[in-house]
């Protein structure tokens, strides 16, 4: 199985940028859709970013045009590219992967419900 491993988050002014990372071990990357949710205390995972095994990615509306998904299967790393971050930003993130096919649907709303998460990396905007 896959072990997820995150890091890159840290306070962050609103407007400004961050790159998180996740290192997969155990396993190729390739073999699973991925992506990342977040979560603040007492509320539900969002979903924010799914990629598919092809490249395919989809997001959810609240980061449209502001972050990009992405993963470098050479190095076994997912990334999330954050841009023009805002304070409702601010959650602990976290990747995950599964390989079941009723999850891997491009969607970023699946990517909650993933079997493997990290232990997550904190982003605090303001």
């Amino acid at each position: 199985q896959v072990q997820l491993v995150e890091s890159g988050g840290g306070p962050v002014q609103v407007g400004g940028s961050l790159r998180l990372s996740c290192v997969a071990s155990g396993d190729t990357i390739g073999r699973y859709c991925m992506g990342w949710f977040r979560q603040i205390p007492d509320k539900e995972r969002e979903g924010v970013a799914g990629i598919e095994s092809d490249g395919s990615t989809s997001y959810a509306d609240s980061v449209k045009g502001r972050f990009t998904v992405s993963q470098d299967s050479a190095k076994n790393i997912l990334y999330l590219q954050m841009n023009s971050l805002k304070p409702e930003d601010s959650a602990m993130y976290y990747c995950a992967a599964d390989s079941r096919p009723q999850l891997c649907k491009s969607s970023a709303d699946n990517v909650p419900y993933m079997k493997y998460t990290g232990q997550g990396t904190q982003v605090t905007v303001s």
